[in-house]
This record gives C-alpha cells, structure tokens and sequence, in this order.
C-alpha cells in the first residue's frame, strides 16, 4: 500500500526541513523525485543524502516566485518524463502584526508562497492534463484558518494556498487531476532552531519546551510525519479525496 512506484513527482523547497522529508518519503516509495530548490547547495546535499540511502534523485535550481524559470524547468521535465505529481512545498515566513509588516516584506511571502504556488500550478496543470490526470499537493498550515500571533502575512499567504487547492480541485475534476492540501502546526525543522537561537539566545532549550507544550500532545510534529501523510495523499490509496484539507497538527486547532 502507499507504494508511488513509476510516479514522478516534482517537490518544491524538497532540499530541506518537511521538503526533504517529503523527498526521502516519496524515494522510499517508489517515485521519481525532482526537488525543485532555490539554493543549489542545498539541492545537491539532498541528492548526496538520498543517493547514499540508494535513491535517484534530481535536483533543479529554480526560484519558484519567477514564473519563467518555472516553466523552464516544468518543460525540461515535461520533455522526458509524464508529470503525475506536484507538491507546492516550498515557503517563508515572516512575524510581525499588520502594522508592523513593511511592503516589502509583505511582497517578499506574498511572492513565494503564493505566487510561487500559482506558478507551478501554472506550469505543470498542461502536462498533466495532456498526461491524462495527475496529484496535486500542497503545504498549507493551520495559520490559515486560526489566529496566530504575529504571523499577519504568513497567514494571509496560507489562507490563499488553503482557498486556491479548494479552486484548483474543483477545475479539474474532469481532467483526473486531485488536489488537497496539509495545514501543519509547529513542526521541528531547522527553521525552528534558527528562529530560537536568533530571538532567544541562551533560552533556547526553554523556548523550545514553551512552543512544544503549545501543542496538545505535548510536542512539536516531526518532517517525518508530515510526510507520511503526504505520501498517502499523493497515493492511489487516496483516489476519492480531493478538494480536502488535512490539519496535522497535535490537537492544536480542536483540543485548546
């Protein structure tokens, strides 16, 4: 079961933290990974990574919020291999309130999570219609249906990627093309680390309990889990599920 033997599958941001995880999972199972990854050192570690635990996989250097150098690369692709899986990974965040967040910063999530999203969808939705049908998966977060401190843009960028999987599911029902999306809480990746240690040096083992314990279950979710349900999401296991959002967060949103 969950086996994604003879997919292919493209992974935005798939080099690091839950991306990663992503690509290691889909690897394990079967699938032909392209991690498409702004950061070319990145990219090439993930490749030595998976290679050593016996893996094939490709990286490709693109910034997702360029539209070009999306279709570039989706066509590249699309050249040699049919496309049946796309998973909308890659994202930033930013903290600060509504008036806090200055233009730039708000333009700078705003183009990466959304545009970027947009982008993909744009470049790979041809191929996999021409391909007969097709996955699509994107990373959500339950930003973008709860009120999160200080996560103004963040949120606004979640919210649209939760409201266009809704669209993008219900165009292309006719086309065989399925698309969900996963709404994560805190989950520990190296993002987190780095974020503690740049705001809370010398607390940072404190912190780490605080934002833990935020979580009913006691803990942050780990990339490993995250990418389970991705896995089974993007598997022909899930074939009667689209236009969903699955919230994977520790009991977060229902259990406070």
């Amino acid at each position: 079961m969950f086996r994604l033997d003879n997919k292919n599958a493209l992974i935005t941001g798939g080099a690091s933290g839950i991306g990663l995880s992503i690509s290691k999972a889909f690897a394990k199972q079967g699938a032909n990974v392209h991690i498409l990854e702004l950061n070319a050192e990145n990219g090439q570690k993930a490749v030595a990574e998976l290679a050593d635990l016996g893996y094939k996989v490709t990286a490709h250097v693109v910034d997702v919020s360029k539209q070009k150098d999306v279709i570039a690369v989706v066509e590249q692709i699309a050249a040699s291999e049919k496309i049946d899986i796309l998973v909308n990974n890659a994202g930033i965040a930013h903290i600060g309130r509504a008036h806090t967040t200055k233009e730039e910063d708000f333009d700078r999530v705003l183009n990466v999570n959304v545009k970027g999203v947009y982008n993909c969808l744009y470049a790979t939705i041809p191929h996999m219609i021409a391909g007969g049908g097709g996955v699509i998966l994107n990373v959500a977060s339950i930003a973008a249906t709860v009120g999160i401190p200080d996560r103004f843009a963040y949120s606004a960028t979640k919210g649209a990627i939760y409201t266009m999987t809704i669209s993008v599911a219900r165009d292309y029902l006719d086309e065989n093309i399925r698309c969900n999306s996963i709404s994560p809480a805190r989950v520990h990746t190296p993002f987190v680390d780095g974020y503690l240690a740049k705001n809370y040096p010398g607390r940072e083992q404190e912190m780490f309990e605080e934002l833990s314990k935020t979580q009913p279950i006691g803990r942050m979710g780990k990339p490993d889990e995250i990418a389970a349900l991705a896995v089974y999401l993007c598997s022909e296991e899930a074939a009667f599920i689209t236009g969903a959002d699955y919230i994977i967060d520790g009991g977060f949103v229902r259990l406070k």
